[in-house]
């Protein structure tokens, strides 16, 4: 008996749908520019993306098309391309995704569906305000003065509701992280640019992080902590050094943890960053991993980031948790990719970064109590980190 005109129809559509999906198991590594991935037509790879639904868009890849999400790290060293979000309080989402293609010549504007369309400046609110915050940093200096800590980093989580679904205002959120991070990239382009838009997962994020968290390259890993910040060179002076170098003995006892006996190397110490409005001293920690150690054992040994939490970092942990109202959440978490195919990713300290959640987008901003801290000064910090980024993301 021959097949009806709906089973015909139906074998068309699935073969076009075949001709321009990249499946995660058996495509070669080839046509694409990006190592690993390829489409099963080479045209498919030259045209223009049509908006994509869930994506990830981070070192120059665009992933499509979810097929997983999980809470276990194992997976990250068993095949598939993921995006990975780690919370800093800990809570870890990774996505595989399987299309894998290179960034649309346009960048992230090649992806918005509308121009964006932000919150008003005058609607943010934050979960410190600014006599909070104050007396936070001197509650930290009297813990540094019993000797409890040396360093901690005091927080504080900002908040606007996203304008309504509307003719002005298109979309409910604005126009999405695409149409947020198309913005932040004219205006603040950064290093460790990330944009996931995954609403099955609850990821919806537009992240413009200068701060390399962890890139590893198989058994080879690198981590760039920033500590001190200023607008200018001049800004700087030897708090700025003194947090960094706390900062960055903290990174190598960490690596350290899983690290091969001596392979833990500091190549760059307090080297000078310039980003759009500011600068920051930048160190690289360098080491190479143990036998046997995956991306689970990797961010046991090192989450949350040393530079965003304190030292020691269990007791600036402790302190955190009292002080700070809310959970960070993706902010000063991990964020970024992993080709567990080849054994090659990164994640960046989720700073300068804007998440979506409950209707409103929210941003972290924070700074480095120590000894040396002038309260006021600190915040007044946190106000420069924001303000640009901010400033670009409100109506």
């Amino acid at each position: 008996m021959g097949r009806s005109e709906a089973d015909r129809e139906q074998g068309r559509v699935l073969r076009r749908h075949l001709a321009v999906t990249v499946r995660v198991s058996g495509v070669s590594r080839a046509n694409t520019g990006v190592p690993g991935r390829r489409s099963h037509t080479v045209a498919a790879a030259r045209v223009r993306p049509r908006p994509p639904g869930s994506f990830l868009l981070a070192g120059g890849r665009l992933a499509t098309g979810v097929l997983e999400v999980t809470d276990d790290p194992a997976v990250l060293d068993r095949g598939g391309f993921w995006a990975v979000v780690m919370d800093f309080e800990g809570a870890l989402r990774c996505v595989r995704f399987a299309d894998v293609q290179p960034a649309p010549p346009g960048g992230v504007a090649a992806l918005a569906q509308q121009p964006w369309r932000g919150p008003s400046a005058r609607s943010w609110t934050s979960s410190l305000e600014e006599a909070a915050y104050v007396a936070g940093a001197r509650a930290i200096r009297e813990h540094i003065a019993a000797g409890e800590v040396y360093e901690v980093n005091l927080c504080r989580v900002l908040s606007a509701p996203l304008p309504a679904a509307g003719e002005a205002a298109g979309r409910a959120d604005g126009g999405g992280p695409a149409a947020l991070a198309a913005v932040l990239a004219a205006g603040n382009p950064a290093p460790y640019a990330v944009v996931l838009d995954v609403p099955e997962a609850d990821l919806r994020i537009a992240g413009a992080s200068p701060e390399l968290f962890l890139e590893r390259d198989g058994d080879r890993v690198r981590s760039g902590p920033i500590k001190g910040t200023g607008r200018t060179e001049r800004e700087l002076g030897p708090k700025d050094v003194a947090e960094n170098v706390m900062i960055v003995d903290l990174v190598r006892n960490d690596l350290g943890r899983v690290a091969r006996v001596g392979s833990v190397t500091v190549p760059a110490l307090c080297a000078l960053e310039r980003h759009p409005g500011l600068v920051h001293l930048v160190s690289t920690v360098r080491a190479e991993l143990r036998p046997g150690i995956g991306w689970a054992q990797l961010l046991a040994a090192t989450s949350p980031a040393g530079s965003v939490s304190g030292a020691p970092k269990g007791s600036a942990l402790r302190i955190i948790g009292e002080l700070e109202p809310v959970p960070r959440g993706p902010y000063c978490g991990g964020i970024g990719w992993v080709d567990a195919d080849r054994g090659t990713g990164w994640l960046s300290v989720g700073i300068r970064t804007f998440w979506f959640a409950g209707g409103h987008l929210r941003f972290g901003t924070g700074a480095a109590i120590t000894w040396g801290s002038e309260p006021q000064d600190e915040w007044q910090e946190t106000e420069l980190k924001a303000r640009r980024l901010v400033s670009l993301a409100s109506t």
